[in-house]
């Protein structure tokens, strides 16, 4: 069953191999950068057969992008091009995440809350690849709801010595007219209306990869150049 599917899976594969290590096991990633393309293909067949005896493929092409590194651009074209093929067979497609961006890339800042979550994933993390850029905006929500943080988006981005950014209570001036704001306002709106899973979701903190605080905290998940934790 599903064997166009695996075909497809091999297929991105083999292109991610050529360019960099793209896929990772769930339970390799936390101590390895990839994972053998085989290994994956055998995990997303796996994955898929599992999904057609309960007809939920929305939750295997969520499954899927959670067991891919997104730190490689190529990742989220596999999952472009694997979930289609779940969605034509049971019919329902997921969206990748660039997808979404693209959509609500022209997308305003609705109120103060917004433009403070939108502000910190531009300072936090605009150079990241945008599930990276997700998952921080998934830990400054995770805070807010957390009750060990502030309640809002705003208290929890500008509490004190918390994201080296803020300056004085203020997040700095940003170039609005820029495409790497376009982008955080879209992530922003992506979080805020749960249009989309993050690698990380339930992460509280991250640091990036060149720095080790020795935090005893459970790591969740490395995406990009951060690593998070719950």
């Amino acid at each position: 069953m599903f064997s166009y599917v695996r075909a497809a899976a091999f297929a991105v594969a083999a292109v991610g191999a050529a360019l960099s290590p793209a896929f990772a096991d769930p339970s390799l990633a936390l101590d390895h950068e990839s994972a053998p393309v085989a290994a994956y293909i055998d995990h997303a067949a796996a994955t898929l057969d599992e999904a057609s005896q309960d007809a939920n493929a929305a939750d295997a092409a969520k499954t899927l992008s959670h067991d891919i590194d997104f730190s490689a651009p190529v990742a989220e074209h596999a999952v472009a091009a694997l979930t289609p093929s779940i969605g034509g067979a049971m019919g329902e497609a997921v969206r990748p995440l660039s997808a979404l961006v693209d959509e609500h890339a022209g997308t305003d800042t609705a109120d103060n809350e917004m433009e403070c979550l939108a502000g910190a994933i531009y300072f936090e993390s605009k150079g990241e690849p945008l599930a990276g850029q997700l998952a921080v905006a998934e830990v400054i929500l995770n805070r807010a709801k957390s009750g060990r943080y502030p309640t809002s988006i705003c208290g929890v981005v500008k509490q004190p010595s918390q994201f080296s950014f803020v300056r004085g209570g203020r997040i700095p001036a940003i170039q609005k007219d820029s495409a790497p704001w376009r982008k955080a306002v879209a992530i922003a709106h992506i979080a805020l209306n749960d249009l989309a899973d993050s690698p990380a979701a339930q992460a509280l903190s991250f640091h990036a990869t060149y720095v080790s605080p020795g935090w005893r905290m459970k790591r969740v998940a490395k995406v990009g150049n951060h690593i998070f934790y719950r």
